[in-house]
């Protein structure tokens, strides 16, 4: 999945403006800890840089976005990758970069680490590793005057439909093709933008009937958007996230560090503060695609 927060093009968040349950500014929980287990786990070419470049894609809140300032990137993702900083005794750098880009750069050895929530695929796992720490549905969301209701994928069916590019939305709706065939109806047609707010835009501008993200995204979009958006159906296809990396690299000190975070109630914590609770996991894995 993946993937919000892309309301600053609407004017919803350049204010700064919240919700219930939502901040919009940088939050400041404690410090977590070193775990000198965890630490020793920490490849030596990284150990001795004593730092790690995270990427995330600040257009999805509440996971990633950026704070009222317009440069500081907060959310579920940015605490997670600071705690696991500090369990690991790293300094973390966050950096806002493109979704589609994410993977080439971890691959490229650009970014040690891709929190942005990714959904974790078998096809991915090919390339990288996850460490899983959520679980998440997909969701729609459409203009409130809208007159459809979308509820499960083959919904679209007929409709044009705004995702983000890269994501796993984009490649459920492209699939899609066979399935309307079958049904005897005319395909999706699939409206592709470089980031969730060219989506966002889509939507309220009426060029796309419906916005394909991750279910506790379009509740998010919906919750900041003051009566523009509605939420379209049921939450579907649970799957989990993974922070990416590179292969055979930091895997086991991400795992041990997600689990000390666990441990200690600061995972929930950040959850909580982001009201995303309800997609806490207690298990977290390396590579536990299920699909």
């Amino acid at each position: 999945m993946r993937r919000f927060a892309g309301l600053v093009v609407l004017g919803l968040l350049a204010a700064g403006c919240g919700s219930s349950g939502t901040k919009s500014t940088a939050t400041t929980l404690p410090t977590a800890r070193k775990d000198a287990a965890a630490a020793a786990l920490v490849p030596a070419a990284v150990r001795s840089k004593g730092a790690i470049t995270v990427a995330l894609d600040a257009t999805y809140a509440p996971d990633e976005f950026l704070a009222a300032d317009g440069h500081t990137v907060i959310g579920m993702d940015a605490d997670l990758a600071k705690g696991i900083g500090q369990v690991l005794g790293l300094t973390v750098s966050l950096q806002n970069a493109t979704f589609d880009t994410i993977i080439p750069g971890l691959l490229s050895g650009k970014f040690d680490l891709g929190a942005s929530s990714f959904t974790d695929t078998k096809e991915r796992e090919k390339q990288l590793d996850f460490v899983t720490y959520f679980s998440s549905g997909e969701g729609f969301y459409t203009a409130a005057t809208s007159k459809v209701s979308f509820d499960g994928l083959d919904s679209l069916c007929g409709h044009n439909v705004a995702v983000e590019s890269g994501t796993t939305e984009q490649s459920d709706a492209n699939g899609l093709v066979k399935t309307c065939q079958s049904a005897a109806k005319p395909a999706d047609n699939v409206l592709v933008f470089q980031d969730q707010n060219g989506a966002n835009l889509a939507v309220s501008s009426g060029r796309a009937e419906v916005g394909f993200v991750d279910s506790q995204v379009a509740a998010y979009i919906v919750q900041q958007s003051k009566g523009q958006f509605k939420v379209s159906g049921r939450p579907f296809a649970t799957a989990p996230y993974g922070l990416a990396l590179a292969k055979n690299a930091m895997a086991p000190a991400v795992l041990a560090a997600v689990k000390d975070l666990m441990a200690s109630g600061r995972y929930t914590s950040i959850l909580t503060t982001w009201n995303v609770q309800t997609g806490a996991i207690t298990n977290p894995v390396i590579n536990g695609a299920t699909s």
